[in-house]
């Protein structure tokens, strides 16, 4: 059985994909802190502040690159 595409992403957005780490969910580079959670503590009311709080691996720097991308990348699909 052949394994899905490995998705890549532009190499100034700090996020990487492990098949072998949590089922191959998106984190931010260098933690095992899935992209998902920032979109998800956002949407839930959290601060970005308060989100960073609770995820001090997670750097400002890398939230601020994905949703940056994130911006990015939906403008272009409307």
């Amino acid at each position: 059985m052949k394994s899905a595409p490995k998705p890549s992403f532009p190499p100034d957005v700090p996020i990487w994909v492990d098949p072998e780490r949590l089922s191959g969910a998106p984190c931010f580079q260098g933690t095992r802190v899935p992209v998902d959670s920032l979109f998800t503590n956002l949407e839930s009311g959290l601060s970005l502040n308060e989100y960073l709080d609770c995820f001090p691996d997670v750097t400002r720097e890398q939230a601020v690159a994905v949703l940056e991308f994130a911006h990015k990348t939906a403008l272009q699909v409307a």
